[in-house]
């Protein structure tokens, strides 16, 4: 990895991108260095997205000393939202290459100082951090759009209610116990801002879903590989093996929203949801190793859903309707004719 350019404090925008600049060891493309919109540069452009997610893949990175983890975590504590983003963007790489390596017990300091910056934030917004959840209706209530056959009971039963995200304790370090939750609030917190990310940020986590399942899809062909050695790692003749991980429900539930989104979502990309489908598939197989009811459930549900997409929708005939309403105008004309 090269050597690393001291950090510089990034309060805006354009700190962010002159700082970039210096980490990257060259001038930003030229549109993005003039944008009058710095932070939706940075969030959108292609090739300042692939320089720094080649740098976030390569074999050194994640470490406490570097600067790239540095500038994100600068960027995002800088408190400014279109900044924000430009940082979440990198969400799927940071996270896929930081769970593959943390099964091999590497000191990843740099990625986990980001990825705690980020869950204090989602824990932050949460107010005390509570629990996310939703009510369901009770069954055992009368309707309120019916008569009740019975006279309703004196106290009417209470509503269930689902936790759709538990509660979010603060943690200023990464442990193994609970890295899970960690990683998966920060997923959580990425979801909620999805419909703001390019199409290349979507792709890269579908991508790395398949690597953490750990399990082929029907749609893998045998030349086909799972994702992009590590540019370092390639160029030094080994190839970094992104691993299968441990995918409890903390973290197995967030994957699924978002590939539901990058399946479902209106986004016209046939790529997406070809790689969204397969993503969906691999976390089914995955789930019926362990065979937890939700996991199953969920991922078998999404994978149905992608099959439903997939088949074409008959579009509706309108030559009977054309028919019939030419035989009414004849009608109506016949009877006006009679009464005349």
């Amino acid at each position: 990895m090269p050597n690393d350019a001291p950090p510089q404090p990034i309060h805006s925008a354009k700190d962010a991108l002159a700082a970039l600049a210096d980490i990257l060891g060259g001038g930003l493309p030229g549109s993005v260095a003039a944008a009058d919109d710095p932070a939706a540069a940075l969030l959108n452009d292609p090739d300042v997205a692939s320089a720094v997610t080649r740098r976030l893949r390569g074999s050194g990175s994640g470490a406490g000393s570097d600067s790239l983890c540095r500038w994100l975590y600068d960027a995002f504590r800088a408190n400014v939202p279109e900044l924000q983003l430009a940082v979440l963007r990198f969400v799927p790489t940071l996270a896929g290459v930081y769970m593959c390596r943390a099964v091999t017990r590497k000191a990843l300091a740099g990625f986990e100082a980001v990825l705690l910056a980020l869950y204090a934030h989602a824990a932050a917004q949460r107010g005390a951090g509570e629990a996310e959840t939703v009510s369901l209706p009770n069954l055992a209530n009368p309707s309120p759009y019916h008569d009740a056959k019975v006279p309703p009971k004196a106290k009417p039963a209470e509503l269930d209610v689902a936790v759709l995200s538990p509660p979010l304790e603060p943690h200023g370090t990464v442990r193994a116990t609970r890295r899970a939750r960690i990683v998966g609030a920060v997923l959580e917190l990425y979801h909620c801002k999805i419909a703001h990310m390019p199409l290349s940020s979507k792709m890269d986590f579908c991508e790395f879903c398949v690597a953490w399942a750990g399990t082929h899809s029907k749609l893998d062909g045998t030349d086909k590989p799972r994702l992009p050695p590590s540019p370092d790692a390639a160029a030094g003749g080994g190839v970094e093996k992104w691993r299968r991980v441990p995918l409890p429900w903390e973290l197995f539930l967030p994957s699924v929203r978002i590939v539901a989104h990058c399946l479902l979502g209106p986004s016209p990309s046939d790529e997406l949801k070809e790689q969204a489908a397969r993503a969906a598939e691999c976390l089914y197989w995955r789930a019926t190793e362990t065979m937890e009811a939700r996991a199953v459930l969920a991922s078998r549900s999404l994978v149905r859903l992608s099959q439903m997409v997939e088949e074409p929708i008959p579009e509706p005939s309108f030559s009977g309707a054309i028919e019939n309403m030419a035989e009414l105008e004849a009608m109506r004309a016949n009877i006006l004719s009679t009464k005349n």
